[in-house]
């Protein structure tokens, strides 16, 4: 009896809970868990326990899948409010700071590497783009201004979109049949047509599940994901945009006020774990170290050099030329443009359209993600604090989950107080909240009770609070507004939103 899937079965498990169990040590140091998670992919490969794998057109179709569901989750995990604000830098670094660090990394590539200009432009093109992956799980446990935070956020989400059309045309040979300028048009009408048919696709789904009744709690954030993948493979087959179109899909379901809002975004996060973890495992079988020299040693650390302290300062400092972004913060976005699996992913479309010389070009990138993740990683906390760049507020902000009571046209607050609130302390008539707003009902270590006017809230509660429709957002308003300034935010605010 052959006992083949179970032993597949059972290393998989293994594998998965060590790569899990690796999350507490790479955020204890800071890093990106990829690169534990590359580590022990290598160590499962033909290099070292002997597991063959070197299908590159299976790496890049499982390598897309798992980026679809990586940037459904960065979607739906990012409040619009912070990013709306720095869309205008995210999507000129997304764009016009791709162009430019394409630009200087080719001619680097041709000039200095000896690349001819195909793998030049390659090189630039795979090597650009900041990684969704590696920014969501990184910078979101440092505490950044929400300007800088959403600048970093909105662009490692958008720029995957340019530069995989590039890489394509680039390897495939169909760049050389159309004019520059074609090509770039090209690209711009199919990242804004993507983007727009992203859009409307999370609109309508978000409306969808609004006034669908569902029977079980748990099928709403599996339609939520649905949905995001609907966006992405519908953009695919129109020949537009896939990448641009699930991720402004999934910002949009991810910020209207969905039905179980809280659990389609804790399921999200851990697909999108899955699916980080899944891909690095896959892209460390798929290299090997037996075939690393010292020229792809050198050459990864070199480009590595160029990329991190001349393209990528170069092409914020142009981006951010006409926007007026303070020296500080262009610092930290030089510093913070973080690579990861997206480098090392569009590495793989060369491998498969068997450019030569591609093999080279993917070891070399190899070489320059992980040497220059481990240099950036770790110091990200250190370079937002000598910045002055951190978020002082962002340990005062509230969770807020929101469900819907259609029969009496309201929704159901659930709100968890943090450790730094400043609500703690304050009397629950001292909240001031919007006229037909209330607190039904707090839960303090474990026990439930109905406030009254003099009960004063404590960290660590979590409160049920009742808000007509007409003033939920008001009231959520205030709730953060007191969380982050007090009892006297907003005190001549006639509308209790703490603006004043």
């Amino acid at each position: 009896m052959s006992y083949g899937f179970e032993v597949l079965a059972l290393v998989g498990g293994a594998v998965l809970l060590a790569a899990i169990l690796a999350v507490r040590v790479s955020a204890r140091a800071g890093l990106p868990s990829l690169l534990l998670y590359i580590g022990i992919g290598v160590l499962l490969g033909d290099s070292v326990l002997g597991v063959p794998f070197d299908d590159a057109d299976l790496a890049y179709v499982l390598a897309l899948a798992a980026l679809v569901l990586i940037l459904a989750e960065g979607g739906l995990t990012t409040d619009w409010a912070e990013v709306r604000p720095a869309a205008p830098l995210g999507l000129a670094l997304s764009t016009v700071g791709v162009a430019v660090g394409v630009s200087v990394m080719a001619v680097f590539g041709h000039w200095v590497l000896d690349l001819d200009w195909q793998l030049a432009i390659l090189l630039g093109a795979v090597t650009t783009p900041t990684d969704s992956a590696a920014v969501f799980s990184v910078l979101r446990r440092v505490p950044l201004k929400p300007s800088v935070r959403g600048a970093l956020e909105s662009e490692s989400g958008l720029n995957d979109a340019p530069t995989l059309l590039l890489v394509t045309a680039v390897a495939t040979g169909a760049a050389d049949d159309v004019p520059w300028w074609v090509l770039l048009a090209m690209i711009a009408m199919e990242l804004v047509v993507g983007g727009a048919l992203g859009f409307a696709a999370g609109w309508l789904g978000a409306r969808l599940l609004a006034r669908a009744a569902l029977p079980s709690s748990g099928l709403y954030p599996v339609a939520v994901l649905a949905m995001c993948v609907v966006a992405w493979s519908g953009a695919s087959v129109l020949h537009l945009s896939g990448f641009a179109a699930v991720y402004i899909a999934a910002l949009t379901l991810g910020n209207a006020d969905l039905p179980h809002g809280r659990a389609t975004r804790s399921f999200a996060e851990g697909v999108g774990w899955m699916a980080q973890i899944g891909l690095f495992v896959m892209l460390g079988l798929l290299m090997s170290p037996q075939r690393l020299t010292w020229w792809h040693l050198g050459a990864g650390f070199v480009a590595g050099a160029v990329l991190t302290f001349l393209a990528r300062p170069l092409s914020v400092v142009v981006s951010t030329a006409p926007l007026r972004v303070p020296w500080r913060e262009q610092a930290f976005l030089s510093w913070a443009g973080l690579r990861g699996a997206i480098p090392i992913v569009l590495a793989t479309v060369p491998l498969a359209e068997d450019v030569p010389g591609a093999t080279d070009l993917f070891d070399l990138v190899v070489v320059l993600v992980v040497v220059y993740t481990l240099a950036q990683g770790p110091t990200l906390p250190y370079a937002a604090r000598l910045l002055g760049v951190t978020d002082t507020g962002a340990a005062h902000d509230l969770e807020v989950e929101a469900a819907p009571l259609d029969r009496i046209a309201a929704d159901l607050l659930h709100v968890s107080i943090a450790t730094g609130s400043r609500l703690h302390g304050v009397e629950v008539a001292e909240l001031r909240l919007p006229l037909g707003a209330s607190i039904s009902l707090v839960v303090r270590a474990g026990a439930s009770f109905v406030p009254s006017g003099v009960t004063r809230l404590q960290r660590d509660d979590e409160l049920l609070v009742v808000a007509p429709r007409r003033v939920r957002e008001a009231t959520e308003g205030r709730l953060r507004a007191v969380s982050r300034h007090g009892r006297l935010a907003g005190w001549q605010d006639p509308r209790g939103t703490g603006n004043g």
